[in-house]
């Protein structure tokens, strides 16, 4: 017969075990402890069964204890995640389930609404807050991201020139060094990080904080753009362009992008999947004078990265246009980020037997577009000929 002391040890290590598999695998919680302490058998046969329930009580007090651990695991991973779907890493907003509608947002209280919107503008909260107090029982009007915006726009546009210019000495050198991005807004630190401009050195950084010195010297506020899906290349071009601008101009094209950092901003901390924009498409054959009917077109989403993927495939009507209508029409699919286009046009051409090279000039054409607001129409057509295609933003 077994020793009992043995059979004791045994069963303790048992209960270790378990209990650090739960917690390591963070498993569905309730169902293990209603298989260890009713379902399984007696955890020893040789043990009193006064002992064996003593046993099983611990076991349920300690997986419980577990099971709570687990939970604020689990909801603070949900919540890094959800922070982090907010924006892919080449920039693009999604919409998050969690975050509110521009509708449900506008019944929240003045100061539940003043804190969602409070960073939009960089250290700017009066925005906000003047935003909420012209806006006292008419919140309701504003239905749409769009509507929002323009509301928030208003309210710096309407600003004194002091207030302009405090708001724009507020936002950061785009430079700003990797132990110095603690200072930064939340939002701030993320942009450069996806511009990746904090790792900037030698030779580069010296020339940019040569340029951005400059700039600061001669308007008397920080060099400021919507770096969220730019490169470093586009952040030295566009200081390097503007640098010579007269003030007045210069201070018109700050502000500017001071408006798309908020409206980027925007977009991450609201759900859009009840906005109401689509895309459309049609392709026109110039090379004959006729609409291209019957060519293959793919539409494919880029970003945001967790999206990503053939949205669908189409074939062209009789009027060059997609049967069905819109390609995307609202809704979640119609989210911000980048797409594109492939149109089949060697295919199309061999097809009305139009002439071309052995080799196709113009074969497979892709076209990348991004997609900024969702309230929008995107009319994306394509004029071709074998030797030549053009496209424009149209609505």
């Amino acid at each position: 017969m077994q020793d009992p002391k043995a059979a004791e040890i045994g069963v303790v290590k048992t209960v270790k075990s378990k209990l650090l598999s739960i917690e390591t695998r963070i498993c569905p919680l309730p169902s293990v402890i209603l298989h260890l302490c009713i379902v399984s058998p007696p955890l020893s046969p040789t043990l009193p069964m006064k002992f064996t329930a003593s046993l099983r009580a611990f076991l349920v007090l300690a997986t419980s204890f577990v099971l709570l651990s687990s939970s604020f695991s689990v909801a603070s991973l949900g919540t890094t995640m959800a922070s982090k779907q907010s924006c892919s890493p080449a920039g693009a907003c999604s919409s998050d389930a969690n975050n509110p509608s521009v509708g449900e947002l506008m019944k929240h209280s003045s100061e539940s609404i003043v804190s969602m919107l409070g960073g939009i503008y960089e250290h700017s909260v009066w925005v906000a807050e003047t935003f909420v107090q012209q806006q006292q029982g008419t919140f309701e009007d504003i239905t749409t991201v769009s509507d929002l915006a323009a509301k928030l726009k208003e309210v710096v546009d309407s600003a004194s020139q002091e207030q302009k210019l405090a708001l724009l000495q507020a936002h950061p050198d785009l430079c700003e060094k990797v132990e110095k991005m603690k200072e930064l807004t939340v939002e701030s630190q993320q942009e450069q990080s996806q511009a990746g401009l904090q790792s900037m050195e030698g030779e580069e950084l010296a020339k940019f904080k040569a340029m951005n010195a400059a700039y600061k010297e001669k308007f008397g506020f920080p060099f400021i753009l919507a770096v969220r899906n730019a490169s470093k290349n586009t952040v030295l071009s566009a200081l390097k362009g503007r640098l010579p601008n007269p003030k007045d101009q210069e201070f018109v094209t700050a502000m500017q992008q001071v408006h798309k950092i908020a409206w980027m901003r925007l977009l991450s901390k609201l759900n859009t999947d009840d906005a109401k924009g689509f895309l459309t498409c049609h392709v026109l054959d110039t090379a004959n004078g006729i609409p291209a009917a019957n060519m293959k077109i793919v539409l494919t989403r880029l970003s945001p990265e967790e999206n990503a993927g053939v949205i669908g495939e189409f074939v062209t009507n009789e009027d060059g246009r997609l049967e069905g209508g819109p390609a995307l029409k609202g809704g979640k699919d119609f989210t911000v980020g980048t797409y594109e286009w492939t149109f089949y046009a060697g295919d199309y051409f061999a097809s009305k037997g139009t002439f071309t090279s052995g080799t196709p000039f113009l074969d497979v054409i892709p076209l990348r577009f991004g997609i900024d607001n969702p309230d929008d129409h995107y009319h994306v057509p394509l004029l071709v000929s074998p030797w030549s295609f053009s496209t424009y933003r149209g609505s």
